[in-house]
């Protein structure tokens, strides 16, 4: 089995230098996903894994960044009781979604910031977005559209926009989610504003808008923009709940664009390109997508036969939250139920399909007996990051799982869990937000408390 990635690397990534023990973004150094560190624990031990520390924060969706020793994750406080459903209609939560700055090696708070908000989304718990650490400053987003600018070193204010406000802004059903990309000199986000400005990239140290482009009516989607090479030419990939985007990164001049209609706007697992000129893309109720880009233009390989998200639905990967992760000729992702799938992402035949890595010591016993997803999986999920030729897999139980995922099946290695799943918006208990890897170490979080586990090896 080819490893994903081999080697200690200095990274120069986005206009930033980082050291390749930092995670300062969502997906990582590289907004890939792959955790590259060496001397890294090839079996939890017997015992399971200790907690370095434990810290007490608020509730949210949002993953923590690691970047030169400190911690930058973000939450909400609220004044008022969180809705007992995710779904709950009109539902209104006031409070201070807060920036907090962590010391990496013990947990400790070295400066926090905050802003009242009113929530009015549905799953009402937090905020989504990873911060984005540059340099002296971090870039952060909450969940009701502010953007922030801060001072790594004391959590001051460089600037700020409020997308509802200065933009016109639709409010996401699920609220702000797009992880803002650092390119250059440029902050660029998913907006959301009308008249052409569904995508913005800011002057990344005065906030000065440079350019506006695109639109998209109502709900608009939840995918984070990223930034690959296609013949030969750097392209910022926005993918809106109405098309997928191919745009200049220095202009927003549009260089391509597909359409496809996405239900409910589910756009969030990142689009993978695949041995440069491929793209795919999977959302919950349409399936996935294989594009083939060019420099300037790009048509469908194939496109997913789902006819919605019940698993007899499904025929591909019809994933709603975690990104998927490529491997040679095949692509593994979590789909709709929580089922673990591997495919050819060449045709989008699947190989084989498992539940092992969602379910947990929470699981029913008789639905952990099935080979099949229950009805109370809907949305099961775990996050997926590749690290040699193994990937660590952190599900909703807050489990940290280590295992090896090839053709031939899953092939799991070792278990442990790391917090409690806190969250009852979905119905039953979940983590839902995705772990940074830095320091030979994991950092998770739940709405109770961020943790950090070595997994340096012995």
């Amino acid at each position: 089995m080819r490893p994903w990635n081999l080697g200690l690397l200095l990274v120069l990534s986005g206009g930033w230098g980082v050291w390749a023990d930092d995670w300062p973004q969502w997906l990582g150094p590289q907004r890939d996903g792959i955790w590259r560190e060496e001397g890294i624990i090839d079996k939890f031990p017997a015992e399971g894994l200790q907690a370095r520390w434990r810290t007490p924060i608020g509730v949210g969706y949002a993953g923590p960044a690691v970047a030169r020793g400190r911690v930058y994750v973000t939450d909400l406080v609220p004044n008022d009781a969180l809705p007992a459903s995710g779904f709950a209609k009109g539902a209104r939560v006031r409070g201070q979604e807060r920036i907090l700055c962590l010391d990496a090696t013990n947990g400790k708070e070295i400066w926090k910031q905050s802003y009242p908000v009113e929530y009015r989304i549905s799953y009402a718990a937090g905020p989504r977005c990873t911060p984005t650490v540059d340099g002296d400053r971090v870039y952060t987003l909450g969940a009701m559209g502010h953007l922030l600018c801060l001072n790594t070193n004391n959590g001051q204010v460089i600037w700020s926009k409020d997308f509802l406000k200065d933009y016109g802004a639709s409010l996401p059903v699920w609220g702000f989610a797009a992880h803002p990309l650092v390119d250059g000199d440029r902050l660029i986000c998913l907006v959301g504003g009308s008249d052409d400005r569904l995508v913005v990239a800011f002057d990344k140290f005065t906030g000065k808008q440079l350019w506006a482009a695109e639109s998209c009516a109502g709900d608009f989607g939840y995918c984070p923009p990223i930034i690959y090479t296609f013949g030969g030419k750097r392209q910022l990939i926005i993918w809106h709940s109405r098309a997928v985007l191919g745009l200049d990164p220095q202009t927003g001049q549009r260089l391509w664009r597909v359409d496809w209609d996405i239900r409910a706007a589910l756009t969030a697992p990142m689009p993978r390109q695949i041995e440069g000129d491929k793209l795919f893309l999977t959302s919950f109720y349409n399936g996935s997508m294989l594009l083939q880009v060019t420099a300037d233009g790009a048509q469908v390989v194939w496109r997913s036969k789902a006819k919605g998200e019940r698993p007899e639905q499904t025929t591909d990967l019809s994933a709603i939250m975690p990104t998927p992760v490529v491997q040679g000729p095949y692509i593994y992702g979590v789909c709709s139920y929580g089922q673990l799938r591997c495919l050819e992402w060449a045709t989008g035949k699947r190989v084989w399909m498992t539940m092992k890595a969602t379910r947990g010591r929470y699981t029913p016993p008789q639905v952990a007996e099935e080979d099949e997803p229950s009805n109370g999986e809907r949305w099961g999920n775990a996050f997926l990051v590749p690290h040699a030729d193994r990937c660590f897999l952190f599900n909703e139980q807050g489990e940290l799982i280590l295992a090896r995922l090839s053709p031939q099946g899953y092939q799991e290695i070792s278990r442990a869990v790391l917090l409690e799943p806190t969250n009852r918006m979905a119905g039953r208990k979940v983590v839902w937000s995705h772990p940074a890897f830095a320091d030979k170490c994991i950092f998770v979080r739940n709405d109770q408390e961020i943790a950090c586990f070595s997994l340096a090896a012995r």
